[in-house]
């Protein structure tokens, strides 16, 4: 014969709704939130995964950050070297123009215009993107280019004080990249140089400050036998850079279009293992929720029997 205690049922059909409640609430829990795990103790293996792989999506995050930063202060860039060939296209038509038909005061007129050429050009590459300077290098705290003009107007010199270096930026793992060129370069390695590059001969300010005085001096032979091709040498550098930045531009919209892809594939990761089957779960809940009425019901008519308190 086993003896039953009076106590036994009454503290088994707690544990039981104990245990039937929890499951409820937990249930209860992923449906409200949308999570099947919440907790460490949830699903560890599952949750060592989630945070992993939240871990990369982070990472993704700041690379398409650094691209979106970069395309802008590329774009910026690019107008400005747009609007730099303009000025050499015109500073070009002047050296062609000026020749020995035309007068001193026409040829005066001219220098007068690229003195203001010169000033336009220095304010384009003095051009900033949220307050840093485009073309100084990693001098970004101080405008590269710094003007010089006479009484008269005339401009006497352009002095580079920015740098030759760049700043790199991680767009994706292992992988940097410089949006910017440099405003001049003349140590014949590095970085190509907008204004200034002794690899191409290009010295854009001094070849225009050149054609300035030689313009108002009247010497048209200088301007025709060596003004007109120092420019020249100009103008096909600005073109290589515009060229070159042009296939930046390209190459970031392909890694931003990569660091999109894999930040939506990161999130259908975490989505596996951390959001709830809502049409599972919930059938769950309602199993969950007719156990928990079944044992209150068991339970209520058990202890309402008039028994003995032990079993034979």
């Amino acid at each position: 014969m086993i003896r039953v205690t009076s106590n036994m049922f009454p503290d088994s059909l707690v544990n039981q709704l104990a245990r039937l409640g929890q499951r409820q609430q937990q249930l209860q829990s992923e449906v409200a939130s949308g999570q099947r795990v919440q907790f460490p103790e949830d699903d560890p293996p599952a949750v060592r995964r989630v945070l992993d792989l939240q871990a990369e999506a982070s990472g993704v995050a700041q690379y398409q950050d650094n691209i979106a930063r970069l395309k802008e202060q590329s774009t910026v860039a690019y107008d400005a070297m747009n609007a730099l060939k303009n000025v050499s296209d015109r500073a070009g038509e002047i050296a062609t123009q000026a020749d020995g038909t035309k007068s001193q005061q026409d040829l005066s007129a001219y220098a007068t215009e690229v003195a203001q050429l010169i000033q336009q050009a220095v304010q384009l590459m003095n051009g900033k993107y949220e307050g840093d300077y485009l073309f100084g290098g990693t001098l970004s705290n101080q405008p590269p280019f710094v003007l010089a003009t006479d009484s008269n107007g005339n401009v006497t010199s352009v002095t580079y004080q920015g740098n030759t270096s760049v700043s790199q930026v991680e767009i994706a793992e292992g992988t940097t990249l410089a949006a910017l060129p440099v405003g001049a370069n003349s140590t014949g390695n590095g970085p190509a140089g907008l204004i200034t590059d002794s690899r191409t001969g290009a010295d854009f300010f001094n070849h225009l400050i050149a054609l300035q005085n030689d313009l108002l001096a009247g010497n048209t032979t200088a301007i025709q036998s060596t003004d007109l091709t120092a420019l020249q040498a100009d103008e096909q550098n600005i073109v290589g850079q515009i060229a070159t930045t042009g296939a930046l531009q390209s190459r970031m919209d392909a890694a931003q279009s990569i660091a999109e892809g894999r930040s939506a594939s990161l999130d259908k990761l975490i989505s596996g293992q951390a959001d709830a089957d809502m049409a599972t779960v919930m059938v769950q809940l309602n199993q969950a929720q007719t156990a928990y009425q079944a044992a209150l019901q068991s339970g209520a008519r058990l202890l309402n029997l008039s028994l003995l308190d032990y079993l034979q």
